[in-house]
C-alpha cells in the first residue's frame, strides 16, 4: 500500500491526465466586443482560463509588456495566440465562450439588456453552473470598467472592478510584512520597496486564479463586495483568470505557472547551506572564513560579499585595493569547502564610477520626468539607477559583472536594491550622509526606456533579475528553463519572476520575535504567488533600535531568537544567513554571524540544523522537481492539502488564525511549526485531518510518538528542537520517495 504522500500525488496525477483527455475544447478563438469608445477583448488561453483585454479609443499594438507566455506553456491546441478572435459585436447582444470547465458569459448592467458585463462561470462534474466573479455592476453604480485621463497623450488610468462575496479568501498577492495569509479586506499599493513585493497574482478560495498582467503602479483592493484593480498610467488593460475546482490548489498553480512560467531547478550545490553577513571587507577575510569552515568540518554553499566592497556605486567589481586577486580567492574557496560565491551588485551609479560616462553618453541610466535626473542619494553623493528595462542597459550590466567577476569565479550575483524608481527605501529615500539627509520626494517619478514609473514601474525589478538571467543563459547555452548552473537573489520581484534562476528574499527585516513571526505568512504568500525560490535573512537583517539585545550576538536574547530562526531556515527552500550584527567584542570590521558566532551551548544546536539540510537534500531536490513539472508549491498553507479534509483549517484560515499563518507543510511530508516567542521548553501544533483512514498518520520527529489528526497537541519543544510532524516513512523523506 503506498504512503500518504505517494497515494495523494498519485490520485492528483491521474486526475489531472484524465481531466485533459476529456478537455472540452474552445470553439472559438475569442470575440471582440465594442461599444462607445471601448473595445475588450475576450479569448480562451490556456486550459480552463480566458484573457481579456480592454482599451479606449486607441488600439494596442500587440507588443505590450506583458509577463505572461503566449502561448501558455500548456494549453488546448485551438486556442487563440496574439490578437486572434472570430466574432465581432458592438455590445448591443449576449455572447458566451467555453473553454474546458469555464464558460465566460456577456450580459448587461443597469437595466441595459446589451452585453456589456462579463461573467465567469465553472461548469461543474455535473453539468451545473457555479458564477465565480462577474464585472461588479450593481444598479446605478460606476462602470466596472472606468479609465480617465490626466493629461495630454494615450496613456489612461484605469480601474477594474470584480465581484465577491464576505467569505471569499484570496492568496498570494506577493509579499507583504503583514502576519496574513488570507488578503480578505487589504488594500494593497502596487509599488516595490524594501520587504514589500506586491504582485498581483491570487487565488480564491471559490476555485479560481488570477492575473492582473500590468506593468504600471496601481493598487489592489480585497472588499466584501467588490475586488478592485487599478492601473495609474497603461495603454491597455490586460487579466487573465483560470478555474479548478475549489480546494484543488495544485491545479490552480498549475494553470497560472502554465501562464506566468515554471520554475527551473536550482543547482543542487545551492539546497545547501548559504553564508553571508554584513559585511566581509576583504579577501584576506574571505580566505580565512573558508579555512574556519574547513577546519571545523562545517557544510557550506555559497560564500557571499556583501556591499560597498566596490571602489565606487556602479563600478560592478570588487575594489582591487581590498580584493588583489579574485580568481585566486575563488578558487582557494572552492578548495577548501566546495562552496561557490556570490557577489552583490546595486543598481545604483554615482558620477565618480568607472562606468558612468559611457552609460550616460548611451542612454543606458533611468532620469526623471522633471529635474536632474536623480533617483536618489547614498554615502554622499546623488545617484542614478541604470535602467533594467533597455536591453543595451542589462548587456552592459552584464558584460561588467562577466569581466569583473564571473570569468573570475565568482559566478553568482545579489540583486540587492533591485525594487525600482529609487533604491528601494521608501521612507526617506536613503539619505545616507550629513550632507545629504534625503530626496524631497517619496518615490521619483523615474523615467525609463520602456515608460515611466507610473506606467512600467512594475516591470524594473522584473528585466533586473532578466539581465542576470540573459547573461546566465548566454554564458552557459541553456534556454530559459533548463536546470540552472548558477543564481541570484534579488529582493524584489513580479509576475513570473519564478522563471529565472533567482531567489526572491524578504528584505531587510528586524531582528525581535515579532518579525520572525510575521516572515512564516509572507513565504506563504510569497508560495501562493508562484515564487518557490524564496528565503530570508535568519536572525533578522538589522537591530531594532527600541529592543537593546536585537542582533547583539553576545546577548542571551538574541541569540535565542537567532538559532530559533536559523533551525527553521532548514525548512525553507534555501537555507540562508545574513545580517547587520552588533557586539560586545569585535574581531572584525564588523561583527560575526559565523555558525560559531553565537557560543558554546548553541554552536552545536546550529550544526545539528545545517547538517540535516543536507540529508534532507534528495527530499528538497524532489520537491523543486516537482515544482519545476508543474508548479506545485514548497512551501503549503495548511488550506493547500486540508481545506477539503479539515474544516477547521478552512475556517482558520479565513480567520488568519495563528494555526494558519504559524504552521505550514514543506512539501507533502513535513509540517513545520517555527517557534516565534521566547524562553519557551514545549510548543501546541494543530495537527491537521489528512484525507485517508490513518488512525495515527503524524509522527513528532524528535521522540518518534505517534499522532492522530484533527487535533491541537502539546510537544516538547526545547530550543534544539523545531516543532516538527512528518506523514509516512522517514526512510520516504530522506530517500525523496515522495511524490
Amino acid at each position: 500500500m503506498p504512503s500518504i504522500g505517494v497515494a495523494v500525488c498519485a490520485l492528483w496525477v491521474v486526475g489531472v491526465v484524465a481531466a485533459q483527455q476529456d478537455y472540452h475544447q474552445p470553439t472559438s478563438k475569442g470575440f471582440r466586443m465594442q461599444h462607445g469608445f471601448e473595445t475588450v477583448l475576450v479569448q480562451p488561453f490556456g486550459y480552463d482560463g480566458f484573457r481579456i483585454r480592454a482599451w479606449p479609443f486607441q488600439p494596442p499594438t500587440g507588443q505590450e509588456i506583458s509577463f505572461v507566455y503566449d502561448p501558455p506553456l500548456e494549453g488546448p491546441e485551438d486556442e487563440a495566440h496574439g490578437m486572434q478572435f472570430d466574432t465581432a459585436f458592438i455590445g448591443n447582444m449576449s455572447e458566451e465562450l467555453r473553454n474546458g470547465n469555464m464558460i465566460v458569459r456577456t450580459s448587461g448592467w443597469g437595466g441595459n439588456p446589451g452585453g456589456y458585463r462579463l461573467a465567469f462561470y465553472r461548469v461543474e462534474a455535473n453539468g451545473t453552473e457555479t458564477l465565480l466573479t462577474n464585472e461588479y455592476a450593481p444598479l446605478k453604480s460606476i462602470n466596472p470598467r472606468y479609465y480617465s485621463w490626466a493629461g495630454p497623450g494615450s496613456e489612461f488610468s484605469a480601474e477594474f472592478s470584480f465581484s465577491t462575496t464576505p467569505d471569499e479568501q484570496v492568496y498570494g498577492t506577493g509579499t507583504q510584512q503583514d502576519h496574513i495569509v488570507n488578503k480578505k479586506g487589504m488594500t494593497i499599493d502596487l509599488v516595490n520597496f524594501n520587504t514589500h513585493i506586491p504582485t498581483p497574482v491570487f487565488m480564491s478560495n471559490k476555485g479560481y486564479g488570477f492575473v492582473w498582467n500590468m506593468a504600471s503602479t496601481g493598487r489592489m483592493e480585497f472588499g466584501q463586495l467588490r475586488n478592485r484593480f487599478t492601473a495609474d498610467a497603461a495603454t491597455v488593460v490586460d487579466y487573465f483568470i483560470v478555474a479548478a475546482t475549489p480546494g484543488d490548489y495544485d491545479t490552480l498553480q498549475q494553470r497560472l505557472s502554465a501562464l506566468t512560467g515554471r520554475a527551473p531547478t536550482p543547482p543542487d550545490w545551492s539546497l545547501g547551506y548559504i553564508q553571508s553577513k554584513l559585511r566581509y571587507e576583504n579577501q584576506t577575510e574571505v580566505i580565512l572564513l573558508a579555512e574556519e569552515f574547513q577546519k571545523r568540518n562545517v557544510p557550506v554553499s555559497l560564500i557571499v560579499i556583501d556591499y560597498q566592497s566596490w571602489a565606487a556605486q556602479g563600478d560592478w567589481g570588487l575594489d582591487p585595493r581590498l580584493w588583489p586577486d579574485v580568481a585566486e580567492m575563488a578558487h582557494k574557496v572552492k578548495i577548501l569547502t566546495k562552496a561557490e560565491m556570490m557577489a552583490s551588485l546595486w543598481p545604483s551609479v554615482a558620477d565618480n564610477s568607472l562606468n558612468y560616462l559611457e552609460m550616460m553618453a548611451q542612454g543606458f541610466l533611468s532620469a526623471t520626468r522633471s529635474g536632474p535626473g536623480t533617483t536618489d542619494s547614498w554615502n554622499g553623493s546623488y545617484i542614478r539607477n541604470y535602467d533594467s528595462t533597455n536591453p543595451g542597459a542589462r548587456d552592459f550590466l552584464w558584460k561588467t559583472l562577466k569581466h569583473n567577476y564571473f570569468d573570475k569565479g565568482i559566478k553568482n550575483f545579489w540583486i540587492d536594491q533591485a525594487d525600482g524608481g529609487s533604491l528601494g527605501e521608501a521612507y526617506e529615500n536613503n539619505g545616507q550622509s550629513d550632507y545629504i539627509q534625503s530626496i524631497p520626494f517619496p518615490m521619483p517619478d523615474a523615467l525609463y526606456a520602456a515608460g515611466s514609473q507610473r506606467s512600467v514601474g512594475k516591470l524594473y525589478p522584473w528585466a533586473h533579475q532578466q539581465a542576470i538571467e540573459e547573461g546566465y543563459r548566454n554564458e552557459t547555452s541553456t534556454k530559459m528553463g533548463s536546470p540552472c548552473d548558477y543564481l541570484s537573489l534579488s529582493r524584489s520581484g513580479y509576475i513570473g519572476s519564478q522563471r529565472f534562476c533567482s531567489m526572491i528574499w524578504s528584505g531587510d527585516t528586524t531582528a525581535v520575535w515579532e518579525t520572525l513571526g510575521s516572515q512564516v505568512a509572507s513565504g506563504l504568500s510569497a508560495a501562493a504567488t508562484g515564487w518557490g525560490w524564496w528565503t530570508l535573512d535568519a536572525g533578522g537583517f538589522q537591530a531594532d533600535p527600541t529592543v537593546p539585545w536585537s542582533a547583539n550576538i553576545d546577548t542571551s536574547e538574541y541569540r535565542e531568537l537567532y538559532v530559533r530562526w536559523l533551525q527553521w531556515t532548514t525548512f525553507l527552500p534555501f537555507m540562508r544567513t545574513h545580517g547587520s550584527r552588533a557586539c560586545d567584542v569585535q574581531t572584525a570590521y564588523t561583527c560575526d554571524n559565523e555558525p560559531w558566532s553565537y557560543g558554546a551551548t548553541n554552536t552545536p544546536i546550529i550544526l545539528s540544523y545545517i547538517h540535516l539540510r543536507y540529508q534532507l537534500a534528495r527530499y528538497i531536490q524532489a520537491l523543486f522537481s516537482q515544482l519545476h513539472r508543474t508548479g506545485r508549491m514548497i512551501m503549503r498553507p495548511l488550506y493547500m492539502d486540508f481545506e477539503i479534509s479539515d474544516a477547521r483549517v478552512a475556517e482558520w484560515t479565513q480567520k488568519n488564525n495563528n494555526v494558519t499563518t504559524q504552521q505550514y507543510m514543506f512539501g507533502p511530508r513535513l509540517l513545520v511549526t517555527p517557534v516565534t516567542v521566547s524562553n519557551v521548553t514545549e510548543w501546541s501544533v494543530y495537527l491537521p485531518q489528512p484525507a485517508g483512514n490513518e488512525t495515527k498518520p503524524w509522527t513528532y520527529w524528535w521522540t518518534n510518538e505517534t499522532y492522530a489528526g484533527g487535533q491541537m497537541v502539546t510537544v516538547p519543544a526545547p530550543v534544539e528542537h523545531i516543532p516538527l510532524f512528518h506523514l509516512g516513512s522517514r526512510s520516504d523523506i530522506m530517500n525523496g520517495n515522495v511524490f
